[in-house]
């Protein structure tokens, strides 16, 4: 039976967190899918991502090994005034993994240090989820012990964390522009749909009448006026015949 490898795996994440252009895409479910993903890869704790607006968090999502998933979450939502996510996002770099006894002795990121060393958490790091410029949040991961290439910046859980962060930002940004643009064709569609329905009982009116289309229009669109109704609304009720000639036409 063949087990996939590290690198399989990873590849099979970055796939994953790229795969975003669904109409049932959940935020929140594919926050904690990374997550999961991070945890699996690094062999860590737990790990948590945090999308950020300006100084608002939007949305937070953890997972971690042994029912550390609430764990995940109450570590980040200490983060609101100050942590390594806040820290990632703020300043757009990596925050190397760090001790989280030192930190604690170095004032740095108090609420959430003192969190993390009620947890048992040894060490921690961040990377930002960012597209090209565009900052949308941060990838924390939480480990047992500190990496032994931390000296060197943790360079290959950082640089895992990197990769699926980045994926995550592609996969994101995507969305979001797939999500727009199909708002823009749904409102497209109805403006349409709508001048169609106008036109539609622009000529039932003519026709009935035996007027031109533009008195047919004054009639619609005084209808409307006087009875503040929108124009579509009024046009449909005329094709469904549920508006009479005299109220079309009275005064």
């Amino acid at each position: 039976m063949h087990h996939a490898t590290r690198e399989e795996r990873l590849a099979a994440a970055l796939v994953e967190a790229a795969d975003t252009l669904s109409e049932s895409f959940d935020t929140g479910e594919y926050l904690r899918r990374l997550s999961d993903r991070c945890v699996e890869l690094l062999s860590a704790w737990a790990a948590g991502v945090m999308l950020i607006d300006g100084d608002d968090i939007v949305s937070l999502a953890g997972s971690g090994l042994g029912g550390r998933e609430a764990m995940a979450l109450e570590l980040l939502a200490a983060q609101r005034n100050g942590g390594p996510c806040k820290e990632s996002y703020g300043s757009g770099r990596t925050v190397a993994p760090v001790a989280i006894s030192v930190a604690h002795a170095d004032g740095r990121w108090p609420e959430f240090t003192e969190q993390a060393l009620r947890h048992g958490v040894v060490a921690t790091f961040a990377v930002p989820v960012r597209r090209r410029d565009a900052l949308l949040g941060a990838l924390n991961v939480f480990v047992p012990t500190l990496p032994n290439s931390a000296s060197d910046g943790g360079s290959s859980e950082v640089s895992v964390a990197r990769a699926l962060a980045d994926a995550a930002a592609l996969g994101l940004w995507n969305q979001r522009a797939h999500a727009q643009y199909r708002s823009l064709a749904g409102q497209l569609q109805n403006a349409l749909s709508s001048r169609v329905r106008i036109e539609q009982a622009k000529g039932m009116l003519a026709e009935r009448w035996q007027v031109g289309v533009d008195e047919a229009f004054g009639a619609l669109r005084g209808y409307a006026r006087r009875h503040r109704l929108p124009m579509e609304r009024v046009a449909r009720a005329v094709i469904e015949r549920d508006l009479g000639d005299a109220e079309l036409r009275e005064p």
